[in-house]
Order: structure tokens, then sequence, then C-alpha cells
């Protein structure tokens, strides 16, 4: 499961805005990169992702087994996925 903290949502959704003003169809997809995670944007989601709906008006792509809490990290403002307790995402 994927939660977002109030000033991730807040990114994010200025973040999906601004993509989708040049292309309808792109998502802010989250990804395993090594021992983290990369947020890029996608068109779609890849054959093992997850859409994950949120209230605030903007949909996340998320790649299999990633679960947490994406927040922002300092400095710049980095979106980051916290893993859950029970040792997701590790």
């Amino acid at each position: 499961m994927i939660r977002c903290s109030p000033r991730a949502v807040a990114l994010l959704r200025t973040a999906d805005e601004a993509a989708r003003r040049f292309d309808p169809d792109a998502r802010i997809r989250l990804v395993p990169d090594g021992a983290g995670v990369r947020f890029e944007l996608a068109d779609e989601p890849g054959p093992d992702d997850t859409i994950v709906d949120h209230e605030a008006g903007f949909s996340l792509i998320v790649g299999p087994g990633l679960a947490g809490t994406v927040d922002v990290a300092e400095p710049h403002d980095r979106l980051v996925l916290i893993a859950d307790d029970d040792g997701a995402n590790a």
C-alpha cells in the first residue's frame, strides 16, 4: 500500500498537473531503483504495475513490491519512499 504525506501530496499534485498540460496521458510512476526508488513520467503502467488513485486528484503508477509512505526530504524537496516497518522495499 502506498500512502503520501501532506507535503508529498502537494508536490505530486503540482507535478501531475504540469505533466498533464503537455501530455494528457502522463502519470507519475514510482519504480524500484537499486536500494531505493525513483519517480518518473510514464504514459501507461507496466505489466506488473498498480495504479493508485489519490483523493487529491492524481494517480500514481506504482512498480511491483513497493509499499510505504511517499514523503519529501531535504534538500531540494526530493520525493522519497519510506518503507513500511515490516521491511517492505528492503
